[in-house]
């Protein structure tokens, strides 16, 4: 198997075979970034197709000074915007409505609602905004280094520690929230054996 290095190389040079050499090696990667952006089933499908395309359509540019995984990552944070823009969607906050149907005590029964909608990474991740997602899964999904976000992001070094600071204090605050509002449901106490006065 050919190093990436050199796939890379003849790839830059139009071979379409070097080029799903590197599809391989990453469409995994990719896709899950994806789905921790927030797209689900087909839509994740689509951005990572996307991704690649453009990838392809703009290899001779790539110049090394970043991994070619950073520079995909890259990438995908375009495309995942443009289809965002396309479609018209708006964020939307899934854990404010799980928190507030639990305070209002609309739909399900609470604890039936936290056993069926457990709080689990991609549900935390969808309650920042983008631009604090995106270095959230970067740093720790996907455990690129500071600066290699800041590559991808195109955002100085700074503003990466600045962003993941910020979300990470959105994050404590809400799980902390969610805990509040989601009580771990009331065990009764374990009740003593009966002593019996026969033996």
């Amino acid at each position: 198997m050919l190093e990436e290095a050199e796939l890379i190389i003849r790839a830059t040079k139009g071979d379409t075979t070097s080029f799903g050499d590197l599809f391989d090696r990453y469409a995994k990667d990719v896709y899950r970034l994806a789905r921790s952006m927030g797209h689900d089933g087909e839509e994740a499908e689509d951005v990572m197709q996307d991704t690649f395309l453009a990838a392809f359509e703009g290899i001779a540019r790539y110049q090394g000074r970043s991994s070619f995984k950073t520079w995909l990552f890259a990438i995908l944070f375009r495309q995942s915007s443009r289809k965002r823009r396309y479609l018209g969607i708006r964020k939307t906050d899934v854990f404010d409505e799980q928190l507030n149907g639990n305070r209002n005590g609309s739909g399900r029964p609470a604890e039936k609602a936290r056993h069926e909608s457990r709080m689990d990474v991609h549900t935390m991740l969808g309650t920042l905004s983008p631009a604090h997602r995106a270095v959230m899964v970067l740093r720790e999904l996907q455990g690129l280094s500071y600066d290699e976000i800041a590559q991808a992001l195109d955002i100085p070094r700074g503003t990466v520690e600045s962003r993941l600071f910020r979300a990470r204090k959105i994050l404590r605050e809400r799980f902390q929230e969610y805990n509040q509002a989601c009580p771990a449901p009331a065990v009764a106490p374990t009740k003593k054996p009966v002593e019996s006065n026969h033996e």
